[in-house]
């Protein structure tokens, strides 16, 4: 087994209190009211957002994948830390044993915030991941991301 390790930086207009309420403790209503082509449904089989808990995310029409399990490693409300892994379903495509994503949202200089995040892929035998692999599974998430920005730059009052 490896692991391998990708970081990313995006900046956002918005605080990262709002962006975290918005993506992270509201993102399984939210997204798929607004990207309803990347997830179809979120589903909680155990717990309810807290440590611990798992959740079953049904992927949309427009997607590759069918569904994932994620299990929340950590929140951190008061930081803006939020770290989960997928530990389940067609995305891991046989190759992966898990995927642990670590988000932090911190304050930028210009007023909005940078989101952080660090992915390490966990492999399963020899398997090597691609840094294609990678920039497509993230290209996909900073469009969720920038869905969000927007829906929350058109509506001021929400969140």
């Amino acid at each position: 087994m490896g692991v391998f390790t990708y970081e990313s930086e995006v900046a956002t207009a918005i605080p990262p209190a709002k962006m975290f309420k918005a993506c992270i403790l509201d993102g399984d209503n939210l997204i798929p009211k607004i990207v309803p082509q990347a997830f179809k449904s979120v589903e909680y089989i155990e717990g309810s957002g807290e440590p611990g808990s798992i959740k079953k995310i049904t992927f949309g029409e427009g997607s590759q994948f069918n569904y994932m399990k994620e299990k929340v490693e950590a929140l951190d409300k008061d930081n803006f830390v939020y770290i989960y892994s997928v530990i389940e379903g067609d995305a891991l495509m046989n190759t992966l044993e898990k995927i642990t994503y670590e988000t932090k949202l911190e304050q930028s200089p210009a007023g909005g915030s940078i989101c952080k995040t660090t992915s390490k892929y966990y492999t399963i035998g020899d398997f090597e991941i691609t840094e294609e692999g990678i920039k497509a599974g993230k290209e996909k998430a900073l469009g969720i991301f920038k869905v969000v920005e927007a829906y929350l730059l058109a509506n001021p009052d929400a969140y």
